[in-house]
């Protein structure tokens, strides 16, 4: 019954963290729910993750809009459809396109049209998997709509924003912020409906009770959806050459040049230590890790980009041989078990900081050059991402 929620990352928009959301939900039983924010998917794994303690199956997707004018949701039917619709709204955003009417043809993700929209633009639907969304404001339009309504495509649409009063407040506040203007000349148009909260869903259906058949779709689609990022999984690239043993032998190609230049004079201390990081990193499996942090770093060095690699990271000599940190960890005697060590749970984490003048585009590099690792990146938690590019 929920296929349109939003939380405070629907910037200057919602009101309520997707933790609240979940809250709230729980409170008045819900046992599934959408989370689709406008032109964002920020609030997706916090979502995710925090939804089986709130026993909700967390459904996922997007809000696509032209500033306050919904053109469409779309609704994740599995990862592959969460990929598809976060490649969409990315194009868009960099370019600074705005969305069309019609959605593209998706293959794995659910597309919701407003009512308003079609009843104006959009004539008849031309993929199986598009959907026209009812708000309750919609049903005495829905009654006198000149053109027949195939009542198997028609879904239920309330948007959840609020959880009260007060977060109605809030979000006009926000709105206002939004246009720089007063409170009292904001638009009404420029709002969200004071209804638009998370009703609980026996309401619902007494709300849509004339219209049976949108309870059962709304119903269906949800229960079609289904993500699983498998949190608490390493998902680092387990290779970045095609063996383990090929990234032994270039990790230590790279090392001993490394050597060369940040310790002209090696003496037995830094070898030995050199030797101690080498056979941790290679043990528990961490080769391509470095490797891929290398790659990136080389690629920024070619382009004459600043960077600053940080955290525990420095406290590693192999990543100071490598050049993705710039501190000597013998010189001010950092304990690099600090940053792996065979009893560390987590992955190791490296922090590099970019300029946001080149930030873009060595992120497009790392999309383009480690596509899986990539988007192994974006479906972990922020503790466990291997490296903060954005």
């Amino acid at each position: 019954m929920y296929l349109n929620c939003h939380s405070y990352f629907s910037f200057k928009f919602g009101t309520m963290s997707p933790e609240q959301l979940l809250e709230e939900a729980a409170k008045k039983g819900i046992s599934r729910l959408a989370l689709t924010d406008i032109n964002n998917t920020s609030g997706v794994l916090d979502f995710v993750r925090l939804a089986p303690p709130h026993h909700i199956q967390p459904v996922i997707g997007i809000d696509f809009r032209n500033g306050i004018e919904q053109k469409f949701i779309g609704l994740a039917k599995n990862n592959e459809g969460f990929y598809e619709l976060n490649q969409f709204l990315s194009h868009h955003l960099h370019t600074g396109e705005p969305f069309s009417d019609r959605a593209p043809g998706f293959e794995h993700a659910f597309i919701i049209y407003p009512f308003c929209s079609y009843a104006t633009s959009i004539r008849h639907l031309k993929e199986e998997n598009e959907y026209i969304g009812i708000h309750p404001a919609d049903f005495y339009k829905l009654q006198t709509a000149n053109c027949p309504l195939p009542t198997d495509k028609l879904v239920a649409l309330s948007p959840a924003t609020f959880r009260h009063k007060k977060d109605f407040n809030a979000h006009r506040l926000l709105r206002a912020m939004h246009h720089n203007t007063l409170l009292s000349k904001l638009p009404a148009g420029e709002q969200a409906l004071p209804d638009d909260i998370l009703h609980p869903e026996k309401e619902l259906e007494l709300i849509y009770r004339e219209y049976p058949p949108l309870i059962s779709n709304t119903r269906k689609m949800l229960e079609s959806c289904s993500v699983d990022f498998e949190f608490g999984q390493n998902k680092n690239k387990k290779h970045f050459t095609a063996t383990a043993k090929q990234d032994y032998h270039r990790l230590m190609s790279l090392c001993y040049d490394g050597l060369k230049y940040r310790y002209p004079a090696a003496d037995d201390a830094v070898i030995g230590r050199f030797e101690n990081e080498i056979k941790t990193i290679t043990e528990l499996g961490y080769a391509s890790y470095f490797l891929i942090n290398h790659d990136i770093v080389h690629y920024a060095q070619h382009k004459n980009y600043f960077y600053v690699g940080r955290g525990s990271g420095a406290n590693s000599m192999v990543a100071y041989l490598l050049r993705i940190t710039d501190v000597d960890p013998v010189d001010l005697d950092l304990y690099f078990e600090r940053f792996i060590n065979p009893y560390r749970t987590s992955p190791p984490d490296f922090d590099i900081d970019f300029s946001w003048q080149d930030r873009d585009d060595v992120k497009i590099i790392f999309f383009t050059v480690h596509p899986t690792e990539a988007i192994m990146w974006l479906c972990s938690p922020p503790t466990a991402r291997s490296k903060r590019i954005p």
